[in-house]
């Protein structure tokens, strides 16, 4: 069990930047013995979050939700069993759930096309105006570098996913891209997390997630794999650590040293 709280002295510090480990050395549990009594595995891959962890959080989240909701309504869907915090599937759900309570599954699938549409509208606009983080880059060339494979998970469609791949160039660093259409259920549905690890042919105690949502620590934690909490996004420090964080960075580049140390205590 870990505490949820940001240590005073972080355990590396990377220039000015510190990584942060969380409670007891994060480092140090994956020299532990599992259930089985094995000694935890060396990291060999990393798995990505998109938004917020690789290019900048635009995403007008809300509006998008908002947008989903006032068509549903229209529909004549009861508002009240909406949220403009409920993500796309948990509202997909929803809908599912009432049409199903009212014997109208055979607009399940109409519905379902509409609600992906307004969202896809949203993250196509972020797409196109969105940039990647600094430090990025740096992080995907030297993790490549270190024979490491690669992934990215994302509540994101195939569409923007793409664009912003064919963009920035960034489909060469990758060994899998599971976005929403890959899966029957997206974070922090450990479905998701899960299809990834099975891409990349990799146990959970091989990987480490990289993310800066609650949805990404929370995946993490549920399959037991190393999770890294990003400040470069929209979950604030205490919402990343109350998720289930093992660490904190505040840069990409600090995740080269981090699973350096990874490796180099998993020996």
């Amino acid at each position: 069990m870990y505490s949820c709280q940001l240590i005073r002295n972080p355990k590396y510090t990377v220039g000015n930047r510190k990584i942060y480990l969380i409670g007891l050395s994060a480092i140090r549990t994956l020299n532990q013995p599992n259930a089985n009594g094995e000694r935890s595995l060396k990291i060999k891959a990393v798995i990505f979050d998109l938004d917020g962890t690789i290019v900048d959080f635009n995403l007008d989240y809300k509006a998008s939700r908002a947008e989903i909701i006032q068509f549903l309504r229209e529909e004549g869907f009861p508002q009240s069993i909406f949220s403009v915090n409920d993500n796309l599937f948990e509202i997909l759900n929803k809908a599912e759930i009432f049409l199903k309570n009212h014997h109208k599954e055979k607009q399940v699938g109409k519905i379902k096309n509409s609600i992906f549409s307004v969202a896809e509208k949203y993250e196509m606009e972020a797409a196109r105006t969105t940039s990647l983080i600094p430090g990025i880059l740096e992080a995907l060339k030297a993790l490549r570098k270190m024979k490491l494979k690669l992934a990215l998970f994302t509540v994101n469609g195939k569409n923007s996913v793409n664009h912003v791949l064919r963009t920035f160039n960034l489909k060469r660093y990758f060994d899998a891209v599971i976005t929403r259409d890959d899966v029957l259920m997206v974070k922090p549905n450990p479905l998701h997390l899960k299809t990834a690890l099975n891409a990349l042919k990799v146990k959970p105690r091989e990987a480490v997630v990289v993310g800066d949502s609650v949805w990404d620590m929370k995946s993490a934690r549920a399959l037991k794999v190393f999770a890294v909490g990003t400040t470069t996004g929209i979950a604030s420090p205490h919402e990343l650590t109350n998720a289930g964080a093992h660490c904190l960075v505040s840069s990409p580049t600090d995740i080269i040293t981090l699973v350096e140390q990874l490796n180099k205590k998993g020996n």
